[in-house]
């Protein structure tokens, strides 16, 4: 009978480790995700100023303006949890922002604005915080796949629903 209880006993804690094991990871990933979208509203909150800097001079370049502050519009309105599609939408703001970037080598007075510089600078530490923020986040998300997908995790995750989330 002692014997029932103690298999019981342990069992149950095993399950309760495993449990919270799989909670700690979910959150990681979670707060991983966080990190990523402040930058990406940080980057979202440069965009109008570069947008404003850069269209005195480039009035040609409207449509590249245009097209990278609706992308920004539709990453604000999507949901966190499309992780893939929004991930596309970002890719294709990177580019955009890398095109109008790319207009101060055709403006020289562009070039040596300060508003311009100061600019560049806050988007360049964005990007390099995005890269960090990205790479903590596969890390994330691959140890807790990796979680989900270990015997005997594994159990426990379909118990519980625990589903596998997107790099």
């Amino acid at each position: 009978m002692f014997l029932t209880f103690l298999m019981a006993g342990l069992l149950l804690a095993a399950i309760a480790l495993m449990y919270n094991r799989l909670i700690r990871d979910r959150n990681r990933v979670d707060s991983a995700w966080s990190d990523i979208d402040v930058q990406l509203q940080r980057r979202h909150d440069l965009i109008p100023r570069l947008a404003d800097s850069v269209r005195a001079y480039a009035d040609y370049e409207r449509a590249t303006l245009e097209a990278v502050t609706e992308l920004r519009d539709q990453a604000r309105r999507m949901s966190a949890a499309d992780v893939e599609k929004r991930g596309e939408i970002e890719e294709e703001i990177g580019t955009g922002m890398t095109r109008l970037i790319a207009l101060a080598e055709d403006y020289p007075d562009l070039k040596a604005s300060e508003n311009f510089l100061s600019l560049q600078e806050d988007l360049v530490e964005t990007e390099n915080y995005l890269q960090f923020a990205r790479r903590f986040y596969n890390g994330a998300v691959r140890q807790y796949n990796t979680s989900v997908e270990l015997f005997p995790l594994l159990i426990v995750a379909r118990i519980f629903k625990f589903d596998l989330r997107q790099f």
